[in-house]
């Protein structure tokens, strides 16, 4: 049964410097529930030299490229794919401009006006289109099917009838009440 408004999903990476922060990490987290987001899928992991490389490949021929590679494989990152209505806009606009010093002066609420500190250790990632959420989740979550997703488990993560996982940092479908 599908959902006559699905939920959209989104990709989003936690960066190691937040990682290795608990207040900063707790902090984002926090807005991330807070903003309604489901949490569809979490892990934490150490990105490969070969995941970054391919994760970051449009960016291969700037200046920034090496410096980005070596960050992201520096220590662990969290990385989650979330739902809600117009996810990847939510998250952009709840991270705020990419680059740091932007982000500290026009929008120092953002997270990455709080928890940025560089270019390259901006705090987040997040998808910028249908197609990179698609191509980014098969990088780190490369058993999950986006369209059996939809046809299985959006519905339920539509309707609520899901249930937080504040240790897992996770929603699980509560099928407990039958969907209507």
């Amino acid at each position: 049964m599908k959902s006559p408004n699905p939920l959209q999903l989104t990709l989003a990476i936690i960066k190691p410097h937040v990682i290795k922060s608990p207040f900063a990490l707790q902090k984002i987290r926090e807005i991330i529930v807070d903003n309604d987001f489901k949490v569809v899928r979490s892990r934490r992991t150490k990105i490969t030299s070969a995941e970054a490389s391919y994760f970051y490949q449009d960016h291969k021929d700037k200046f920034f490229y090496n410096r980005l590679v070596t960050f992201m494989c520096s220590g662990a990152s969290d990385v989650h794919i979330l739902a809600r209505d117009n996810a990847i806009v939510r998250w952009r606009e709840l991270m705020g401009p990419t680059k740091v010093y932007q982000a500290q002066y026009l929008s120092p609420e953002s997270i990455r006006g709080k928890y940025g500190l560089s270019d390259t250790r901006n705090a987040t990632h997040g998808s910028d289109s249908p197609d990179s959420v698609i191509r980014e989740i098969k990088v780190f979550f490369n058993d999950f099917d986006v369209n059996k997703w939809y046809d299985t488990e959006e519905i339920y993560f539509n309707r609520g009838q899901v249930k937080f996982y504040p240790d897992l940092f996770l929603h699980k479908i509560d099928k407990s009440s039958p969907l209507n």
